[in-house]
Order: C-alpha cells, then sequence, then structure tokens
C-alpha cells in the first residue's frame, strides 16, 4: 500500500555524503523502500553521488527537505531575504530531479523556532504574503514535476502554520502543485482531532512524516495507529510514509529537537521497530 522510508537525522546531522554511504546499505538491509534527504546546505551531500547510492541499494528519494535557517524565511522577512529564500528553494526544486524525489517539503515558510502572536486580520496577510512569495517557486517547481509540501509545526516551533486548517487557508489560491505535508508528532500536539484532520488534509497531501506521540517509534506510543493508517488511506494518498526522529547524541541536534532522554533502546531500534510495525499495519490496507 505504502513504501515506507526513514530520514536520517534518527542518527546524524548535518547528512553527508559519507554519512549516507554508511547508512544508505544499512537501511535497504532492512527494508526500508525509501529514504527522507535533508539538506541543511548545498555541499552537505552530492546529488549525483546520492542518486547512484539509491540506485545502487534499491531505494528511492522520498523527499527533498530544505534546511530553514535565520536568513531563510518568505514571510516577515525583508524583502532581500524572500528573494535568497525564493532562491534557495528553486534550488531545492533542481536538487530533487537530480535525485529523483517527487517533492520539497517542510516548514519553509518561516525560520524553526521564530514565533509571534498574530490578530485574525495579521495571520490573513501573513498566508496573502506567503502565497505571494510561493508563487514564483510554484511555478518552478511544477515546470520540473516536483510537488511542494508545506509543514505544520507544533505551537513551540512556529506561529505560522500549526494546523492542517490553517495549512489549507494559506494555500487557498496556489496550484494542486503545492500541498501539505502532515507529521504525526505535531499533530498529536495541535490537532484536537488528528484522524479527522488527516481526513481533511487529504486532497492536498503531499508527504506523510509519522512517529510516536513522543518522538519514538511508531506503534511504541498512544496513537491509534490503526485508525490514523485507514484514515490515510482513505484520502487516496499513495505516496511514502517516513519515519522521521532525531539523535539525542549530537548536541545541536538534542537542543534544536529537544531530545532529552533515549526514544528507543537505540536509535536502529526506533527505525527497524518502526518499520516492523508499519510494514504490519499497512500490509492488511487493500490497494
Amino acid at each position: 500500500m505504502f513504501a515506507i522510508g526513514v530520514n536520517p537525522w534518527i542518527w546524524t546531522a548535518p547528512v553527508t555524503d559519507q554519512a549516507l554511504a554508511a547508512l544508505l546499505p544499512r537501511l535497504a538491509g532492512w527494508g526500508f523502500d525509501a529514504v527522507e534527504l535533508p539538506l541543511a546546505q548545498f555541499g552537505d551531500w552530492s546529488p549525483q553521488r546520492v542518486r547512484d547510492l539509491l540506485a545502487e541499494h534499491g531505494l528511492t528519494a522520498a523527499a527533498v527537505i530544505p534546511f530553514t535557517s535565520p536568513e531563510r524565511s518568505l514571510v516577515r522577512a525583508t524583502p532581500d531575504t524572500v528573494r535568497a529564500t525564493q532562491d534557495h528553494l528553486r534550488s531545492m526544486v533542481d536538487v530533487a530531479v537530480m535525485v529523483g524525489a517527487p517533492t520539497i517539503c517542510g516548514p519553509m515558510y518561516a525560520t524553526v523556532g521564530q514565533r509571534w502572536p498574530m490578530s485574525a486580520a495579521e495571520r490573513r496577510e501573513c498566508y496573502a504574503e506567503l502565497r505571494r512569495a510561493l508563487e514564483p517557486v510554484a511555478e518552478h517547481a511544477a515546470a520540473n514535476g516536483v510537488r511542494i509540501g508545506l509543514e505544520p509545526l507544533n505551537r513551540y516551533d512556529t506561529s505560522v502554520l500549526n494546523t492542517v486548517a490553517q495549512g489549507l487557508e494559506a494555500l487557498d489560491g496556489l496550484p494542486d502543485t503545492v500541498g501539505l505535508m502532515i507529521d504525526s508528532y505535531h499533530m498529536n500536539i495541535e490537532e484536537s482531532d488528528p484522524y479527522g484532520a488527516v481526513a481533511l488534509a487529504g486532497p492536498r497531501l503531499v508527504h506523510v512524516q509519522v512517529s510516536g506521540s513522543d518522538r519514538g517509534a511508531p506503534g511504541s506510543d498512544h496513537i491509534d495507529w490503526p485508525r490514523w493508517l485507514d484514515t490515510l488511506a482513505g484520502t487516496g494518498y499513495r505516496g511514502p510514509i517516513c519515519i522521521e526522529s532525531f539523535t539525542g547524541e549530537i548536541e545541536e541536534m538534542a537542543v534544536a529537537a529537544a531530545v532529552w532522554r533515549p526514544l528507543a533502546p537505540s536509535q536502529d531500534r526506533l527505525a527497524t521497530d518502526g518499520l516492523a510495525y508499519l510494514r504490519r499495519l499497512t500490509e492488511r490496507i487493500p490497494a
């Protein structure tokens, strides 16, 4: 039913050619179908090299994940910053084409951790600003057969998009090549009915990330995963499902993702236990 992928941030950051060369054979050996490709800055990994590694090990690129920073934002930013962010995202589209990824996805609208209060009118203007800034990027992506997925994050990471409903409001008027990436972790915090939110996102779903409600392995937590996945299947989404979590063994990553304790017996177990659980559940869903 679904290809199952994983994000290298479970083990390492930044993601580099060397890290991927060591990791991709292990992912393939465990039975993963796909891998997300975070890209903090150009030069961390070579698209040509990674494309060849994916082919060698029978994996696909689920998505390119652009990295956000204070120098990159599409809202509440200077014109120069917006232009630089648009150029950066167009370059991410080009990278996606080179590695065969169908999407670029993430919270590319603003720097993670940047938050400010907004009135209803200010939020409407913020979303109008976001649409204007995304239009030229969306045109470039559509011309190259790549879709863009905006990711709502929890309230501690952003004040721009926290829920699927807000994401759909922000997308209103943009072409269908721009949609949503949903992440079960953030949904568990922000959605009063996460299953209803999955259904609501359905027509604009571009990519899906999953983890346990505590950022551990799916299946080790309180989410009703059979219901979650049945709802996802009912939307018609047939893209990959990718496990995203983070390592607490790298200080910068631990601080950025607030990982203060082990989330599984090991990082390998987080990935492989999640894979086994998701595979068992998705195989019962009719094609």
